[in-house]
């Protein structure tokens, strides 16, 4: 098939997901895409620039068999701008990566349901929607008839039954394969070298997740304190995306754990990205809110061990029987935890990560999901 992949905010993990899809899809995959800033602006303007991009290529003779549209695009205003242009008969899958919803904004902002509407909205003008995980799915719809309340009149709250009946659940997939085969040709060569030579080998936790709010820094750098006063011995490596304006929390953690730290900020290059988790005995998230969970799936799949909230998407990653010893509900939780990982190892999880969320694994099941959408219209 020809498919048409929109993407206005086309940068991180919007922009590893597209590209991802795209290079394992069996279909011919032309991508519409938009640079990755502005947010506001893409959801409320970027329809324009995307339908000019649609009409050249309807123009050219470039006619999708499918589009596949992200949550960031004003679906129903593309779709608008192209009348006369796009057949009407060609189905749209809108995936939903996140939502504007249930997103926590930062401290200080006011939410702005002008785009959480926008989400709603184009939910309904889309044949089909996509969430990346059973989470998401589950919170969007738990919240949407609150927001729908939230106006006068003309809610339609019938309606959201009618969408949800049209949604599915599919994951994100990573490059789970050659993660786990740069892993293993990195330990089998044993050329990492902390940039502080003074640390002796001890188990290294990582964090390689935003440097935001929302992932609760605060929580995990008060875990390590904890570890550290214990007399329980780790190293330490943070990396993850950073902004100008990161939470004070990892400051004050950088100084206070300067003794352990053998990494500290974001690692532009994809080896030296990999070459850090193949180093990592232990993963963990304190977040307060996660939709999938790439970042924590790409370091399982390099060997690491996860420690995790048992809640958000999190339970879906693993499998039921390991629940129990990866999965944490609160602080003393998290700890005891922690410091028995650090201390018993168990064996890594990288297989069963390939298995479900490999891009071969999961484009497939993009692509047969698509092929299905089109037999139906």
């Amino acid at each position: 098939m020809n498919l048409w992949l929109v993407s206005p905010y086309h940068s991180g993990s919007h922009q590893a997901w597209a590209e991802g899809y795209t290079r394992h899809s069996q279909h011919a995959m032309t991508q519409l895409t938009m640079a990755g800033r502005f947010w506001k602006w893409r959801m409320q303007g970027g329809a324009i620039a995307l339908a000019m991009q649609a009409r050249r290529l309807l123009d050219a003779g470039n006619l999708p068999d499918a589009i596949l549209a992200t949550d960031m695009l004003n679906l129903p205003a593309w779709l608008g701008l192209l009348r006369g242009k796009l057949p009407a008969t060609v189905p749209v899958a809108l995936y939903m990566h996140e939502n504007q919803l249930t997103y926590p904004w930062r401290p200080g902002e006011g939410r702005d349901l002008t785009y959480a509407m926008i989400n709603w909205l184009s939910q309904l003008a889309a044949d089909a929607v996509i969430f990346n995980s059973r989470y998401h799915h589950d919170a969007w719809f738990g919240e949407l008839p609150n927001l729908l309340k939230h106006y006068p009149d003309y809610t339609h709250l019938r309606l959201v039954e009618a969408v949800q009946a049209r949604s599915h659940v599919l994951p994100v997939g990573i490059e789970a394969q050659a993660i786990t085969n740069a892993a293993s040709q990195q330990r089998a060569a044993s050329t990492f070298q902390s940039p502080n030579r003074s640390i002796p080998y001890l188990p290294l936790i990582l964090w390689n997740q935003r440097w935001e709010h929302d992932k609760r820094p605060d929580q995990f750098f008060d875990l390590l304190y904890r570890l550290h006063s214990a007399g329980v011995q780790f190293r330490l490596a943070v990396a993850g995306e950073n902004f100008r304006q990161a939470p004070a929390e990892f400051e004050i953690a950088h100084t206070r754990l300067a003794d352990v730290v053998v990494h500290w900020g974001y690692v532009a290059s994809r080896p030296a990205y990999w070459q850090l988790l193949a180093q990592s005995d232990l993963v963990i998230s304190t977040t307060a809110h996660e939709f999938f969970g790439i970042s924590v799936l790409e370091a399982l799949a390099a060997g690491a061990m996860p420690l995790l909230p048992n809640r958000l998407s999190y339970p879906e990653l693993l499998p039921p029987a390991l629940h129990a010893a990866h999965l944490y509900t609160d602080a003393d939780d998290l700890f005891e935890k922690a410091r028995h990982l650090l201390q018993t190892p168990p064996p890594p999880l990288s297989q069963q990560i390939v298995a479900h969320f490999d891009w071969a694994v999961v484009a497939a099941a993009y692509d047969a999901f698509l092929t299905r959408l089109v037999a139906q219209a």
